[in-house]
């Protein structure tokens, strides 16, 4: 199971995804969410793919161990577009399934929502994977800074978010090694009536808890030790600045956004 998720993780390669700031990745990825809900064609779905997978490809992460990560969603995306293909009856038969028709609009319209999911995770996916949780931190709470005037705890938001995407893939492989010990008793997950499997799931939970809040215990006893006492006053190893790489991102996303529009039907 910690192997088949990627969120959370991070790759240390030296690619240009990298090295770029990550408040120009934070927002990129933003404006990137927004524009593939207006995409309404095959080639402006093409111009977002493209962006999506040559990013990953720069990123230098292996795309295989990311296709693999991205294992945990492809049901969903695969019960997406099959939903469609159900539910939606407009339009003209393309062929029959076991006597179902398939209408033309259920194959457009769940392929489109299908790959739309798939890039929003490619894409959000790649944060975290070329991202330390310090950066992120860090890149966040320079992006809210503005909310600091009213005070806002804009530094604990920031550093809250990133523990909680460091501590995924931890809990993840928890859950895997309790899932083992439990079945090696003779616990069943995976068969049976659904009242018995949930009832199943009990045994996985409590001791799941029971561990998540005591690495939090340990976590605040350590940031008291070291004398954390909130962002005020905080130095940084690493100061943020944008780059002429970033500039460069800019401009390659105008770009994207004009071919996006252009492209529209």
């Amino acid at each position: 199971m910690s192997s088949s998720l990627i969120i959370g993780q991070y790759i240390p390669t030296d690619s240009v995804i990298h090295r770029l700031d990550p408040r120009s990745k934070i927002a990129i990825i933003f404006f990137y969410v927004v524009i593939v809900f207006f995409a309404n064609s095959v080639m402006s779905y093409g111009v977002l793919a493209l962006f999506a997978v040559g990013s990953a490809l720069l990123s230098r992460v292996p795309f295989r161990y990311i296709m693999k990560g991205l294992k945990p969603v492809w049901f969903l995306i695969v019960f997406t577009f099959l939903l469609h293909l159900i539910v939606t009856r407009e339009g003209d038969v393309m062929f029959s399934i076991l006597g179902w028709d398939v209408y033309r609009e259920g194959l457009v319209q769940g392929g489109a929502i299908s790959l739309r999911f798939f890039l929003l995770i490619l894409v959000t996916s790649l944060l975290t994977l070329t991202t330390t949780p310090i950066e992120i931190t860090d890149a966040i709470e320079e992006l809210l800074g503005p909310l600091k005037k009213v005070k806002f705890p804009v530094h604990e938001l920031a550093l809250m978010m990133s523990i909680s995407l460091r501590f995924i893939p931890t809990l993840m492989q928890e859950t895997e090694k309790i899932s083992k010990a439990q079945a090696s008793r003779g616990v069943d997950f995976r068969t049976g009536a659904l009242k018995d499997r949930v009832k199943a799931i009990v045994p996985l939970l409590v001791p799941l808890f029971v561990s998540a809040f005591k690495r939090a215990e340990e976590l605040a006893m350590a940031m008291e030790a070291r004398g954390y006492q909130g962002g005020e006053g905080r130095t940084k190893l690493r100061e943020l600045r944008i780059s002429k790489l970033d500039i460069s991102l800019y401009v390659l996303f105008g770009l994207l956004v004009i071919a996006l529009f252009m492209t529209r039907s």
